[in-house]
């Protein structure tokens, strides 16, 4: 009866030792201050980064680890397009249960593009303040015609059957000589 209760003394403390009441939470943002949703929140052994628990971040970027043994630990945070972060190591003890990280940020990953080439038009007529520019090389119906002819198409611009040209109705402007 002596190494009966001996023996279930032992198991309960053993299975005291082992009670899992540590809380480990905090919050991950990226390089803007930005809250990062979804982030993959993983707890890992100090000693050898053996995975303990996994979690994901809510809306806000916060994220809560319950009911974790006594022992060192750090967090590990990984998102889509951000490099992978981590918690400073820190330590479950019962005297000390609960930890509040301090915010991890993620800084954003630099992709670069290659054989990408941007190509931009000007439009076909540009009206400034003071002027309005044509320009020739935006229409395609321009290709292979005199500057006569380019000048015809013009907004403003008229040729009568002479050559003589008229901008906006005032004639002399131009003459051809």
């Amino acid at each position: 009866m002596i190494l009966l209760t001996v023996a279930l003394s032992t198991l309960s403390l053993v299975g005291y030792s082992q009670k899992m009441e540590g809380k480990v939470n905090g919050s991950v943002i990226d390089g803007n201050a930005k809250t990062i949703e979804s982030a993959t929140i993983t707890l890992l052994r100090a000693k050898d980064s053996s995975v303990i628990k996994l979690s994901v971040a809510d809306k806000t970027g916060k994220f809560v680890f319950e009911a974790i043994a006594d022992g060192k630990y750090l967090v590990s945070i990984t998102a889509v397009g951000h490099q992978k972060g981590f918690s400073e190591p820190f330590e479950i003890s019962p005297a000390n249960s609960s930890i509040t990280l301090k915010t991890i940020e993620l800084v954003p990953l630099t992709k670069s593009i290659e054989g990408v080439t941007v190509v931009a038009k000007r439009p076909l007529i540009e009206q400034k303040i003071d002027r309005t520019i044509v320009n020739v090389e935006a229409s395609t119906t321009n290709v292979g015609a005199s500057a006569l002819e380019v000048l015809e198409k013009s907004p403003g611009i008229t040729v009568d059957k002479d050559g003589n040209i008229s901008l906006k109705g005032k004639q002399g402007v131009f003459k051809r000589g």
